[in-house]
């Protein structure tokens, strides 16, 4: 029995290339039971008419379908289903008509809502987007990542994907990290003081579950970054917002009873601001004095192209009470999520047996690409080019923030790719925000970043990662706009 060729149809919005979106048509038409073992495909010339495509892409499917046993070639008969295809199962899939759970009381720990800040999905659209943290693409080396991955998919690096590390890590990214990464922060550490993470968030989080209880104390920045705070929360300790000034967070108004300090030195979030050494040797001085532990994230220190960053808290540490915290993926990409903590051997000892019994490692695969992107070269140069590209993005947001009075609050003192920016008593931010959209325009509101029930609503975080110096201006002028026909912001 042969299959009609009009049983065919190619959805022009599926992703992936063609000759992917027809083998992946074909099977799952075998999965789903349509086409049966035996019965014939149309001939490729035939596909390839009515698809309007090819027919040599018609025929690398059929030939990837034989690879895989979905289909079987009879010499000039032409494509079978294969006897040995995938067959669906017996039995209906089928869900619950209705639930006789009572979620509101099964539910012994709420998660929800999340961050507190909404970012749409189709944020790239918008032709002025003002994100915090997405890439661009124009910038990204793909071509040498694409073969780094090749690389680490080949026959020498088999084991690095399929063995199961258990609670170890890629040995050739630990190296890396701690050779050449840690180093440029003035850092020295062994691999069994290193712990590989899905990205700095989920080391975040290892670090609360392993430091903190309900009888410790926690400080945070005041405002700082909303996910941290929820990790925070979760734990269940005792939370002490500190408000930050001008260089950060102020060591003299710690509690005196606080376990554990979470603080961004380098850049702090959202404000940007940059400790000042001194301030950073009085933080250590007073957590050696009141005996308690650090925990410093430094995402961002690579976009340093102001002047040179300060050296890392962590470097400055010689009593062991910091726990540094590295990311790749903000300089990479951030659907990479892959991170690292630097602390003393028995807390990384800790870390690393929660990690695994939880998720094991990150996976093989994305670790050893890393490795080899890093090991190659590739990532300094990435790191350059974007800090060139950086530096102009800042010079051209900072002249037309200053040509529309719009205040700076904080833009760090060696780069980064975000300002803080206050606008005039009155002006609510995220009411702001969602004006903007309408206008193509996106900012993030100021608000969720603050611990406080009834916070400030007159700041927000202007990024320039992923927005091209050409749109500057215009995305500017725009944000201007909006300020000054709120009716809050215009006295006549």
């Amino acid at each position: 029995m042969s299959i009609s060729v009009e049983t065919f149809f190619l959805d022009p919005n599926a992703p992936g290339t063609l000759q992917a979106r027809i083998q992946q048509m074909v099977a799952q038409g075998i999965l789903a039971g349509r086409f049966r073992p035996g019965e014939r495909l149309p001939s490729s010339r035939r596909m390839a008419k009515h698809l309007g495509v090819s027919r040599i892409t018609v025929t690398l499917a059929y030939t990837e379908l034989v690879a895989d046993d979905y289909l079987m070639s009879k010499g000039r008969s032409g494509y079978f289903v294969s006897d040995n295809a995938p067959e669906p199962p017996a039995f209906p899939a089928q869900r619950a008509a209705a639930s006789t759970v009572d979620w509101s009381r099964a539910i012994g720990q709420k998660f929800s809502p999340g961050l507190g800040m909404e970012k749409p999905a189709d944020w790239a659209a918008y032709k002025y987007s003002f994100v915090y943290g997405q890439a661009d693409p124009t910038l990204f080396d793909s071509a040498n990542w694409r073969l780094c991955a090749l690389q680490a998919l080949g026959k020498r690096d088999f084991s690095a994907l399929t063995d199961d590390y258990y609670d170890g890590d890629d040995p050739e990214l630990v190296e890396f990290i701690a050779r050449q990464t840690l180093p440029r922060r003035g850092i020295l550490a062994s691999p069994d003081e290193i712990l590989v993470t899905m990205g700095a968030q989920n080391a975040l989080w290892l670090t609360a579950q392993v430091l903190l209880t309900q009888r410790r104390r926690a400080v945070v920045e005041d405002p700082c970054y909303p996910a941290l705070r929820a990790i925070l929360t979760q734990s269940r300790c005792q939370l002490s917002p500190v408000s930050v000034d001008r260089d950060g967070l102020p060591p003299d108004a710690l509690p005196d009873d606080t376990d554990v300090v979470f603080t961004t030195p380098s850049h702090q979030c959202p404000t940007t601001a940059t400790m000042p050494l001194s301030r950073r040797h009085e933080l250590l001085d007073k957590a050696e004095r009141d005996d308690f532990l650090i925990v410093e994230d430094d995402y961002e220190f690579e976009m340093a192209f102001l002047k040179p960053p300060s050296p890392a808290l962590k470097s400055l540490d010689r009593n062991g009470r910091v726990v540094y915290v590295g990311s790749f993926s903000k300089s990479l990409f951030p659907g990479l999520r892959l991170g690292y903590l630097v602390g003393p051997a028995p807390f990384i000892k800790e870390v690393r047996a929660l990690r695994a019994s939880v998720l094991r490692h990150p996976p093989g695969l994305t670790q050893r690409t890393v490795a080899y992107f890093l090991s190659l070269g590739h990532y300094d140069a990435l790191v350059r080019r974007m800090s060139q590209t950086y530096h102009t993005r800042r010079q051209v947001l900072d002249q037309n923030l200053s040509a529309h009075n719009i205040t700076v609050a904080g833009q760090g003192a060696y780069g980064g790719s975000s300002v803080w920016v206050t606008t005039p008593q009155g002006i609510d931010t995220s009411q702001l925000a969602l004006r903007l959209r309408e206008n193509g325009v996106l900012i993030e509101p100021g608000a969720p970043f603050f611990a406080s029930e009834s916070p400030p609503k007159h700041f927000a975080r202007l990024a320039y990662s992923s927005l091209p110096a050409s749109r500057i201006a215009e995305g500017v002028a725009r944000i201007a706009k909006a300020i000054a026909e709120t009716p809050s912001a215009n006295p006549n």
